[in-house]
C-alpha cells in the first residue's frame, strides 16, 4: 500500500465510533443535483445551443466553432483560478449548500440571458458568449461543492457506484430534457414540425429558431425545480467557522497542499493526467455537435436526435462503470474509457460527407433523404454511441479516483485542485482546436489535436498508483 493510500485510510472513523450515513431521501437529494445541471451540458453546450449558435448567429460554421472555443476557454480560465480557492475556503467553513445556491444562481441568470440569440443578428454574438460564460462559471463551481458531499453518503466501498449513478441520473434527466426539446419546441424552419411532427408548443416561430433558443430558460428553470430535493434533504457540512476565518484558514491550508504536492507525486500526477484528459474531454463535447452541423450540414433535430442515442449511451456507460469502478477499481476504468475514446476520435477523423476511413466513397447526405440515411452519417452516430458509453465512467471514475487519494478532511480542497487540473488548462484543447480551425479553415484538422491529448492523458494515467 502506498504512503498516500495509508493516509487515507488512517481518516476513518475508529471503530469505536462508527460513521452514521444519512438514508436514502439524502442520497436521492443528491442524486438529482446531476439530474437539475445535466441539461446545461446536454442542451446548451453540445447538442442544441452550442450547434445553433455556430450555424445561425456566427458568420459560418467554423468562425462559430472558434468564437465558441474562445469563449469556453475563458471561463475555464476563470474556474481554475478560483475553483481550489473556493474548495479550500468551504473546507474552513464547512458548509456546501450555500456555495451551491450562490454558483446556481449564475447558471440560471447566464442560461436564461441566452434567448437573446437571435438568428443573423451577429450583434449578439459577444453578450451571448458572455452568457454563455457566467452559466458555465455556475455550473461548474456548484458541481465542485456537490462532488465535496459525496464522502459522507456512503461508505468508501460504495463511492463508485454513487458517482457512476450519479452520473447516470445525470444523463437521464439530460436526455428527457432534450426529448422534450426536439419534440415539442425545437422546429425544423422548412416544416415547422418537431421531430414528432407537432406545432412547437407556446407558439415558438420555428423561423426564428425560438426552440432552439428556448433551451436557455428552460435549462434554468429545470436546475431551480431539480435541484431543490438537494437541498431540502441532503444534510450538509455543519458550519466550523465564520466566513472570515474561514477564508484565511482556507487560503493557509491550500497553500500548505499546493507546497506538498511536489513530496506527494501519486496525487500530482492524477492532477496532471486530469488536466489533460478532461482538457480533451471538454473540446470533444463543446465541438462534436458542430462538427456534425458543419460536416454534414446537420440541424438541430437531426444533432437532436443524435444527442438522444448518444445520451442513452452515456446512461448506460455510466451506470456500468459505476460498478466496474467498485469492482476493478477506478484507475482500470479510466484507461479504457480513454482508449475507446480515443479509437472513436481516431475513426471520426477518416469519415467524410462521401468517405469512409479515408478511402472508401459513398454516398453523401443529400436534402430530405431521411434522418441518419446516408452511410457517412451511419459511421458517425455508431462511433458518437462509443463516445457516450466511455465518457460517463470517464467522468465518474475520476472523482471517485481523487476521493480514493485525498485526505477526507480536505475533501472540498482537493475537489477544487481537481477542477482546477480539469479548468486550469482547460482553454488549452478549444484554444487550440479553435486556431488551427481559424488557420487551416478545415473542422478536421481542429479534431485532430484531441488525439494528442488523449495519448498524453493515456500515458501519464499509466504511473498513477490507486
Amino acid at each position: 500500500m502506498t504512503a498516500e493510500a495509508h493516509h487515507v485510510n488512517i481518516n476513518a472513523a475508529p471503530a469505536s465510533a462508527p460513521i452514521v450515513y444519512p438514508g436514502r431521501a439524502a442520497i436521492v437529494g443528491w442524486l438529482l443535483f446531476d439530474w437539475a445541471a445535466q441539461p446545461y451540458f446536454t442542451l446548451i453546450t453540445t447538442f442544441v445551443f452550442a450547434p445553433y449558435f455556430a450555424t445561425n448567429i456566427a458568420p459560418d460554421p467554423a468562425a462559430g466553432q472558434s468564437l465558441w472555443g474562445f469563449a469556453t476557454s475563458a471561463a475555464g480560465l476563470l474556474i481554475a483560478f478560483f475553483s481550489p480557492v473556493l474548495g479550500a475556503i468551504a473546507d474552513a467553513g464547512g458548509r456546501r449548500k450555500p456555495w451551491i445556491a450562490a454558483f446556481g444562481a449564475l447558471l440560471v441568470i447566464g442560461s436564461c440571458a441566452m434567448w437573446i440569440g437571435r438568428p443573423g443578428d451577429q450583434s449578439m454574438i459577444l453578450p451571448v458568449l458572455i452568457a454563455f460564460g457566467v452559466a458555465t462559471i455556475g455550473a461548474e463551481f456548484a458541481t465542485v461543492f456537490n462532488n465535496a458531499m459525496m464522502p459522507n453518503l456512503v461508505p468508501p466501498d460504495r463511492i463508485g457506484r454513487l458517482s457512476g449513478t450519479g452520473w447516470a441520473t445525470g444523463y437521464v434527466g439530460g436526455l428527457i430534457s432534450l426529448i422534450l426539446v426536439l419534440g415539442f419546441l425545437a422546429a425544423n424552419p422548412a416544416t415547422g414540425k418537431t421531430l414528432l411532427g407537432v406545432t412547437p408548443l407556446f407558439g415558438l416561430d420555428a423561423a426564428s429558431h425560438q426552440g432552439d433558443r428556448i433551451t436557455g430558460p428552460l435549462t434554468g428553470l429545470w436546475f431551480i425545480v431539480f435541484v431543490l430535493p438537494m437541498f431540502l434533504f441532503t444534510p450538509d457540512h455543519a458550519a466550523k467557522k465564520p466566513i472570515e476565518g474561514a477564508v484565511r484558514e482556507g487560503l493557509r491550508d491550500l497553500r500548505q497542499t499546493l507546497s506538498s504536492l511536489p513530496s506527494r507525486p501519486n496525487m500530482a500526477t492524477f492532477l496532471i493526467a486530469n488536466m489533460v484528459y478532461t482538457d480533451a474531454l471538454v473540446a470533444l463535447f463543446a465541438f462534436g455537435g458542430i462538427y456534425a452541423a458543419g460536416t454534414f450540414g446537420w440541424q438541430t433535430i437531426q444533432i437532436g436526435a443524435f444527442g438522444i442515442l448518444l445520451t442513452i449511451s452515456g446512461t448506460l456507460g455510466a451506470w456500468l462503470g459505476g460498478k466496474l469502478d467498485d469492482l476493478l477499481g477506478p484507475k482500470k476504468v479510466i484507461t479504457g474509457s480513454m482508449l475507446i475514446l480515443l479509437a472513436a476520435i481516431l475513426l471520426i477523423l477518416s469519415v467524410d460527407r462521401d468517405t469512409l476511413f479515408f478511402v472508401v466513397k459513398v454516398t453523401p447526405p443529400v436534402p430530405g433523404g431521411g434522418l441518419f440515411a446516408a452511410p457517412a452519417e451511419k459511421a458517425y452516430l455508431v462511433l458518437g454511441l462509443l463516445i457516450g458509453l466511455a465518457a460517463g465512467p470517464l467522468q465518474a471514475a475520476s472523482r471517485t479516483l481523487l476521493i480514493k487519494l485525498a485526505p477526507k478532511d480536505r475533501i472540498t480542497q482537493h475537489f477544487g485542485l481537481f477542477a482546477l487540473s480539469g479548468k486550469v488548462t482547460s482553454f488549452t484543447a478549444p484554444l487550440v482546436v479553435s486556431i488551427v480551425t481559424a488557420i487551416t479553415a478545415s473542422q478536421k484538422a481542429g479534431m485532430a489535436v484531441l488525439v494528442v491529448f488523449f495519448a498524453f492523458g493515456l500515458m501519464l494515467l499509466a504511473r498513477v498508483r490507486e
